[in-house]
């Protein structure tokens, strides 16, 4: 397995590994023409995300994209984790510990202070993942507003038990 700064060929897998994780995490359907758009924004613009790949025999298996919040506690930036996905057939093989690894290395390299992500709740096993890379949780809860519009539709809800 490699791990590589993803580049603008990697476009239309990034977007699909998007489209199905929002499906899979969150019952979301994501617009394809805003997501591509999403995409190749970010791997033009490095000021506004980096995407990496995890690559095996030639072919993208994962992804990745970091993007940078300025932390004015710690006078440096944090990196934060966001858009993983790993394909199925390649998962518990490897893929996002190559991946932190790489990117914790680029991070010290780069002078960041720190590395983030949210997890969903109830994904154990990822948060079992990433508390073996030695992260842990914190203490905060993530808040949002949409603003505008939303190119995305919950085709249906769940709900889940206690």
């Amino acid at each position: 397995m490699n791990v590589r700064p993803a580049t603008l060929a990697d476009t239309q897998t990034i977007a699909d590994f998007n489209t199905a994780m929002a499906l899979e995490t969150e019952s979301v359907r994501l617009d394809p023409a805003t997501i591509l758009a999403g995409v190749q924004s970010a791997l033009a613009d490095a000021n506004k995300a980096m995407y990496f790949a995890a690559v095996i025999d030639g072919a993208v298996v994962g992804c990745c994209m970091i993007t940078h919040e300025w932390s004015d506690w710690r006078n440096g930036d944090m990196w934060w984790f966001q858009s993983v996905y790993v394909a199925p057939d390649y998962r518990r093989c490897g893929a996002f510990r190559a991946m932190y690894k790489y990117v914790e290395s680029a991070a010290r390299e780069a002078g960041a202070v720190g590395l983030r992500l949210y997890v969903d709740r109830d994904n154990t096993r990822a948060k079992r993942t990433y508390e073996s890379l030695g992260m842990h949780l914190t203490h905060y809860d993530v808040m949002e507003a949409t603003l505008g519009r939303t190119p995305m539709t919950k085709p249906e809800i769940r709900i889940k038990s206690e």
